[in-house]
């Protein structure tokens, strides 16, 4: 599978983007425009171990909805990255059989070896 995550509207994903040397096989699916659907997201689970390795605290509606405060697990990480957006964390590499998630730069910098191994 050659496929990633993304928001159009997100700066960081599309500085991101722009580095890699992506081949035409990948396809850059927009989160906000085409919502991951379940399927996608359990095989994005099974790849990153878990659903909150998946999940992003740093949105804007984790703060909002006080969930900060809460005690969720695997199925309230589940359940929030498929009703909103924005709780995937991004961008989301998925690399043959492997991922990559969220923008650090060790994580981006791993994407990057992983794309000159392929070639």
């Amino acid at each position: 599978m050659k496929k990633i995550y993304s928001l159009k509207s997100c700066n960081s994903c599309q500085r991101i983007l722009k580095t890699l040397s992506l081949s035409e096989d990948y396809w850059i699916q927009d989160i906000k425009e085409f919502p991951i659907s379940t399927a996608d997201l359990e095989h994005l689970k099974t790849l990153a171990g878990s659903y909150e390795a998946l999940f992003s605290k740093r949105a804007r509606l984790y703060k909002e909805m006080g969930l900060k405060n809460k005690a969720l697990d695997a199925a309230d990480f589940k359940q929030l990255i498929l009703e909103h957006y924005t709780f995937l964390k991004r961008p989301v590499l998925v690399i043959k059989d492997q991922i990559f998630v969220g923008n650090s730069a060790k994580t981006i910098a791993a994407a990057k070896q992983a794309l000159r191994d392929e070639e």
